[in-house]
């Protein structure tokens, strides 16, 4: 989904710096993943100009971060702002972006590197999911519940009558899951946050991979409310594998438990408020203004156990040890978190 960047209602602070901007993502194998992530850079760039915005991906896809770095190189500059397009700092923000930028370093010495932080929780998100929610309290039309083959789209109820109440519907939030409890944590923060003064009967946190309770626990806690509705929220940037799992399973649990009508909200995608956060995020880095919650980091606690802290202050950065980040991710292999009990036994251990 492309948004009109001519919209008068897209209003964002003017760049100090004309320092190109290098755009982290996560990566994916998937085609349509991918293509949205690259016309989301491509709309920043249109809202300004002045200087270049260049996509790339930490794994499974290309362009890389290291031919993103060479491709500012050949343009000539010398300092660059780079931002990890994610939700949460887990490990692949605090940890696996850093370790790349450490091997540009090594390559460029010249080159000066200015790295900003993740999304996070803001409010422009809230208000998106929140704006979302309220066009669900409008009457909907009668749609049949789809299989969603090949793209992320609504998983609607099939009736004329107008959508349960709030106080009788569940929000199901389901984040991607990570081996960072800290990043977790945010998860819930957040899915707490948007419950917090909406009407809604509760809300249900779960998470479609590494971590627990998985999407389908997730449903089973959800019923257990006897809710009249339950609404899946997918907290995603952008489609992908993991988005269309989402989807996947939401179908077979309204298969498998058809008295419970489900609705499923899609991903975020190229949205006002992620633009005006992605801008807010690279004038603090661009500033010199990028903050980080470091306290409960596993990678800084790990240091601290092994005496590698000698009381300096733990930067944003996060590059602990230089370990290596190996980009062939096999999603056939099996889920190493899958047990609950091993889960508990490793979550904290820093690899």
């Amino acid at each position: 989904m492309k948004i009109d960047v001519t919209d008068e209602s897209l209003s964002l602070s003017p760049l100090p710096l004309k320092r190109p901007l290098l755009m982290v993502g996560h990566g994916t194998r998937d085609a349509d993943g991918r293509q949205t992530f690259l016309d989301f850079a491509q709309t920043y760039q249109t809202l300004n100009h002045s200087r270049p915005v260049v996509p790339c991906f930490l794994e499974l896809t290309g362009p890389t971060i290291q031919e993103g770095v060479e491709s500012c190189v050949q343009q000539g500059y010398t300092e660059l702002t780079v931002l990890p397009i994610l939700l949460f700092a887990a490990r692949h923000n605090k940890f696996d972006v850093t370790n790349e930028l450490d091997r540009a370093r090594a390559k460029y010495p010249q080159v000066k590197f200015h790295y900003g932080r993740h999304f996070g929780i803001t409010t422009g998100i809230l208000d998106l999911w929140r704006q979302r929610l309220a066009k669900l309290d409008q009457p909907q039309p009668e749609l049949a519940v789809s299989q969603l083959k090949g793209q992320a789209s609504n998983l609607e109820l099939s009736t004329k009558q107008p959508l349960p109440l709030r106080k009788d519907t569940v929000l199901l939030f389901v984040g991607r899951g990570s081996s960072d409890p800290d990043a977790n944590g945010d998860v819930y923060k957040m899915a707490r946050m948007l419950w917090e003064g909406s009407g809604y009967k509760t809300v249900e946190t779960c998470f479609i991979g590494i971590t627990h309770p998985r999407l389908e626990e997730g449903f089973r806690r959800a019923r257990l409310y006897q809710p009249k509705h339950i609404i899946v929220l997918p907290y995603f940037l952008f489609t992908g594998a993991l988005v269309k799992k989402i989807f996947d399973i939401t179908a077979q649990q309204q298969k498998l438990y058809p008295e419970i009508p489900l609705t499923c909200l899609p991903e975020m995608g190229i949205q006002p408020q992620l633009l005006s956060v992605l801008r807010d995020r690279e004038i603090e880095a661009q500033l010199g203004q990028v903050q980080m919650n470091c306290e409960m980091c596993k990678f800084r606690l790990a240091a601290i156990d092994n005496g590698a802290d000698n009381g300096h202050s733990h930067h944003h950065h996060h590059g602990h040890n230089h370990h290596h980040h190996s980009h062939q991710h096999n999603h056939n292999t099996p889920d190493p978190y899958q047990d609950l009990e091993k889960y508990h036994q490793r979550i904290w251990q820093a690899p």
